[in-house]
């Protein structure tokens, strides 16, 4: 049994997020781990709201409310929706958390100790209309780089460029709007990162298995123009994990906070104190995931994220964890994703544009989204979710192929034998076909599950379940029932395994559509095939079955169009 560490992105506070952003990180991590699980490998999977910085700031003026106020109510809607789509953490945490404050302060420190922290002087943009500095995401403008004209003033979201305020086209305040912006002098740390350069180089390049996009973005950040720079780790705002030097003031930092992309990746260690801390656990108990002298040595560390937050988890968190100079866990795998587009244009959470999970939990349950946006998860390149995609996707896959199949089924037990599994027969060469390929089609999807190709492993699941539809329509159990009762019991007793087969194996894509297809076989069997042939006669003759309620519908081409117009571009 293998340790493994899975965390996603972790997403800001600032509203719901859109289907964009779940299948970006949270949902193919949840797909990951659900399946190691089911595979019998101890799992810690992680997560938290990222609290702090500009966008919680704006947000909660925007909603008239103190910011903390603001960030914990949004943390609870958060939370909600995660468990709706069935997100299946171990700890949601948060960013404002002490344990993160404290974790922050102290690594702070350790990089002051070893001479990774400068003090710098410097000109920053500060608006006489907001009366105020404006650090980096305060600021938008257009990207000199690719011509984006609202990018922020830390990094482009389209050519994901690093940035400064300064570097923008047409600065403006992201508060007012107001392109009335001046310099000041303001004082700031800085995080040393070229003197890091090399380490992080070498490391980077002995991540031979991280994907192209992923390495790519990496190197385009260190390599290009100047190279790695140092980076500025405290700004001047009020809300945030406060500038202090382990549990002492930092002379000269009073009233700042550090930087939100210094604080927000330190959560991940800190959650996993927050998981123990609520369990009143020991602190060995989340200092064997994340401390190589507490037995992290051991630990198969894993991230998922959206292709804009690759830069800061290949250089500037690792450049930290490095730096301090302790035992810290590093990541040991970066799956990262491109863009999933929305309909001929882009999900826009300032115009409303596309579905938010609020929505999309409130037209349909959370399989028949988990099914789609994982079957075509942007990971070669971007995609694009299109109602009629979406349409054809759930009536083939899940309502005419998966949800066909479970129907016909226990529907000709419940007529034909009684609603139990049937005795008498044996099996014969049509049988045994179908366990070879289904054999053969379940090595397949391990494999690509193990690599985390997602799209791959939806495939070969769908291959799977198609392979049950054809034995059972060559079978024909409803025919052969009047002239060979016992040609009948083998198909019926063979498909009725392949059932539970199909809801051990599809748990991590459709987890609710899983369990409810284990209830009507009454049956708590989980464990994952190993030998398809012992596999297909866990459920024996003389075993009640249910039929269950229809797992998946088919979507009309009324509500494809109504949906279509009531998502195209505004959200009440």
């Amino acid at each position: 049994m293998d340790r493994i560490l899975i965390t996603s992105a972790i997403p800001y506070i600032n509203g719901i997020k859109h289907l964009g952003n779940l299948v970006g990180s949270q949902l193919p991590a949840d797909l990951y781990a659900r399946y190691m699980r089911a595979r019998g490998h101890e799992v810690l999977f992680l997560c938290a709201t990222d609290e702090h910085g500009t966008p919680a700031e704006l947000a909660a003026d925007r909603a008239g409310k103190p910011v903390a106020e603001y960030c914990a109510e949004m943390w609870a809607i958060q939370k909600e929706l995660a468990d709706g789509f069935g997100l299946s953490f171990d700890k949601y945490g948060r960013s404002s958390s002490a344990q993160n404050h404290r974790l922050t302060q102290h690594l702070a420190g350790r990089l002051a100790e070893a001479g990774l922290i400068e003090e710098v002087t410097e000109n920053q943009l500060y608006s006489g209309t907001d009366g105020r500095f404006l650090p980096d995401r305060y600021v938008e403008g257009t990207c000199p780089e690719c011509g984006y004209e609202r990018a922020r003033g830390d990094q482009c979201e389209n050519c994901t460029k690093q940035l400064d305020p300064i570097d923008l086209i047409e600065p403006r305040s992201a508060i007012s709007g107001s392109t009335d912006l001046e310099m000041r002098e303001t004082k700031h740390l800085y995080l040393k990162q070229r003197n890091l350069r090399q380490q992080l180089s070498d490391w980077i390049d002995s991540k031979t298995d991280w994907p192209i996009l992923t390495t790519s973005i990496a190197r385009k950040w260190l390599d290009d123009g100047d190279g790695l720079q140092d980076r500025g780790i405290t700004r001047d705002l009020d809300w945030g994990v406060p500038v202090m030097r382990g549990d002492k003031p930092w002379p000269g930092m009073e009233g700042k906070v550090f930087y939100v992309w210094f604080d927000a990746p330190i959560e991940y260690i800190a959650c996993a104190k927050e998981w123990t801390d609520g369990r009143g656990a020991e602190d060995a108990e989340w200092e064997r995931w994340w401390r190589t002298d507490k037995g992290a040595d051991d630990v198969r560390y894993v991230q998922f994220m959206g292709k804009d937050n690759v830069p800061f988890h290949t250089l500037s968190f690792p450049a930290t964890i490095i730096g301090s100079g302790e035992p810290w866990k590093l990541v040991d795998y970066i799956k990262s994703f491109n863009y999933l587009n929305y309909d001929g244009g882009q999900f826009s959470t300032s115009l409303g544009r596309g579905v938010f999970m609020d929505q999309a939990l409130d037209i349909l349950p959370a399989d028949y989204w988990r099914w789609w946006l994982l079957s075509h998860a942007p990971e070669s390149s971007d995609s694009e979710f299109t109602w009629d995609n979406f349409q054809a996707s759930v009536n083939k896959d899940l309502a005419d192929v998966l949800g066909n199949f479970v129907s016909r089924v226990t529907k000709f037990c419940r007529s034909r034998f009684g609603g139990t599994v049937p005795s008498g027969g044996t099996p014969g060469p049509g049988e045994e076909a179908l366990i070879a390929r289904l054999e053969a089609g379940l090595k397949a999807y391990e494999t690509h599950m193990e690599a985390i190709e997602i799209r791959k492993s939806a495939a070969e699941l769908r291959a799977l379940w198609t392979a049950g539809n054809e034995y059972l329509q060559a079978a024909a159990p409803w025919t052969a029932y009047g002239k060979d009762p016992d040609r009948a019991a083998v198909a019926v007793r063979l498909a009725l395994n392949l059932i539970r087969i199909y809801a051990v194996i599809s748990a991590p894509f459709i987890p609710d559509a899983s369990a409810r297809m284990l209830d009507a076989l009454n049956s708590s069997d989980t464990a994952w095939p190993s030998e398809m042939g012992d596999a297909l006669a866990v459920l024996q003759p003389g075993h009640a079955i249910e039929v269950p309620d229809m797992l998946f519908r088919k979507i009309t081409d009324d509500e494809r169009e109504t949906w279509r117009a009531q998502f195209a571009g505004t959200r009440d």
